[in-house]
């Protein structure tokens, strides 16, 4: 009773600290306190690979005591011989030390990642439980982005990448941290699993220690209220990997009863780039042909500020703004409800509200004499200071576009899976429409021109081929965040299976497929 009594005071403190604090602070810190249902099935899960013994733990993010909470509810504070937490905020470090003073929690208010390493064996912890800050790359400036890369090169003789989010640097520093055979339980972003900065993460969690378990959360269903992002666990022992060894992978909206389990073996993780399709591999058939051997993928345009450069018709007309530095441009695809567009008589889709792109190359002092309309209209974007944005300060003249062609197949970037529609669509484009970052652009490499040169009426067969592609095949090659959002970039829709396709074209062997490109 006593123990429970001190969760719910815990959970009422931990509510008023994060209301004491705006949504900013917290995401600058990377501060998403752990769930207290999350956190007890984190550690019964635990309790059941935990070796017989005392109990040496540490938390390096502690926050205010949410994985030391229920390690006391489920283990009994006798088995714990030694306690270490590690909290960089004073807001909630002081705090977490009222909660638990009369425990033996050794609560240390400073940095984790500049704590003097242990000096001898007896001093690590062998048990590592932590829920580290989510605080992406580009919120770390260089010289502390140096000093963690030397700290984690020390600590697991690891070379993370630049890319890598400070979650990954507290993984690896904990390495020193960790005695032989110790166990750590890591509650981070699934994304590690699927991005280029977490291949070293990946690499040492093969190579260093023996991998466990590894539990990724259905997306679908986000972890943490104040944050959308899609969750892992991570099991492993500070041990070296059995040869020819394997791992538990698991997935569903419940650690404890998992919708999908599989055994995965060590090389099978190392031959992958992605991860998180692999739990999915059983579902999507082994493809003869892949989107990238018919088509050339690309993002679509980066404006610089889509509210200065994608204007109205109408508004440009009413502006007198010169039809010649004027190119049609789809909307995003959130207005953009039908699948297949179509064209007017002078090249603009056939669209409720159609929109222009202003892009014109000429010289600033020419634009002023020639074009008064459209220099007044640059003007305002001068005294918005869209100039001297991003993109635009890189570019001369500052208004020039990216020079790109309209694409007749698009697909949706990034969306979620709603009641009535996948989280991606392939949009036929028959207008003479530009289609910005928000698209996919797909165009047909020579054999698939000369196809549809030839035979017009292909061009409806292979978007509907498109469309046909399994919803589970594009999300396994793409990649996904918390609440469901689902990304595609280029390359990796460029590894979707694309059969249909390939039949269609006559193409049924990898052989031909590769002679033909």
């Amino acid at each position: 009773r006593m123990i429970a009594t001190r969760e719910h005071d815990r959970l009422r403190i931990q509510t008023a600290l994060d209301a004491a604090k705006t949504q900013l602070e917290r995401n600058k810190l990377g501060q998403f306190a752990t769930p207290s249902a999350l956190a007890s099935q984190i550690i019964d899960l635990t309790r059941q690979l935990l070796p017989t013994g005392q109990i040496r733990f540490l938390d390096p993010a502690f926050g205010t005591g949410a994985f030391y909470s229920a390690l006391l509810a489920a283990v009994g504070q006798s088995r714990i011989s030694r306690a270490v937490g590690y909290e960089i905020d004073p807001h909630y470090g002081k705090m977490a030390s009222r909660i638990w003073k009369d425990t033996p929690l050794e609560l240390n208010i400073r940095d984790f990642t500049r704590a003097q390493f242990p000096a001898c064996e007896t001093e690590k912890a062998n048990l590592v439980v932590c829920n580290p800050p989510y605080v992406r790359h580009h919120h770390i400036d260089s010289d502390e982005k140096l000093r963690l890369a030397q700290r984690v090169l020390t600590a697991a003789g690891v070379d993370l990448s630049g890319l890598a989010g400070l979650y990954c640097h507290f993984l690896c520093i904990s390495h020193a941290w960790l005695a032989a055979n110790g166990l750590a339980v890591w509650l981070i972003p699934s994304e590690f699993m699927d991005v280029n900065y977490g291949r070293q993460v990946k690499e040492y969690l093969l190579n260093r220690v023996t991998l466990l378990r590894i539990h990724r959360f259905d997306p679908e269903v986000t972890q943490f209220d104040d944050a959308l992002v899609s969750s892992a666990v991570v099991f492993f022992r500070n041990a070296p990997p059995q040869p020819g060894g394997s791992t538990t992978l698991t997935f569903g909206a419940s650690l404890l009863e998992p919708a999908i389990t599989m055994e995965a073996s060590l090389e099978t993780l190392r031959n992958s780039d992605k991860w998180t399709g692999i739990v999915f591999a059983s579902d999507v058939s082994v493809a003869k042909a892949h989107v990238s051997d018919f088509f050339t993928i690309t993002r679509g345009i980066a404006t610089g500020s889509n509210a200065f450069f994608m204007i109205p018709r109408v508004k440009a007309r009413a502006l007198g703004l010169p039809e010649q530095f004027l190119r049609p441009i789809l909307p995003s695809p959130r207005y953009v409800k039908t699948c297949r567009i179509e064209t007017d008589h002078d090249g603009y889709p056939m669209l409720p509200e159609q929109l222009c792109l202003l892009d014109c190359s000429l010289p600033e002092d020419q634009v002023k004499s020639q074009h008064p309309a459209l220099w007044r209209y640059l003007k305002q974007g001068v005294e918005a200071g869209i100039d001297k944005g991003y993109l635009c300060a890189r570019r001369n003249p500052w208004y020039a576009q990216e020079q790109r062609l309209p694409a007749a197949f698009l697909c949706t970037y990034m969306g979620r899976k709603g009641k009535s529609t996948d989280a991606f669509r392939f949009v036929l484009n028959k207008s003479q429409a530009l289609a910005a970052n928000v698209y996919l652009l797909l165009y047909p490499k020579p054999r698939v021109a000369e196809a549809l040169r030839l035979k017009p009426e292909l061009l409806d067969d292979i978007w509907q081929a498109l469309n046909r592609i399994s919803p589970v095949s594009l999300k396994r090659v793409g990649r996904v965040y918390g609440g469901g959002l689902h990304k595609l970039e280029p390359k990796e829709l460029a590894n979707a299976p694309a059969d249909e396709i390939g039949e269609l074209l006559g193409i049924d062997k990898p052989c031909q497929q590769a002679s033909l490109f």
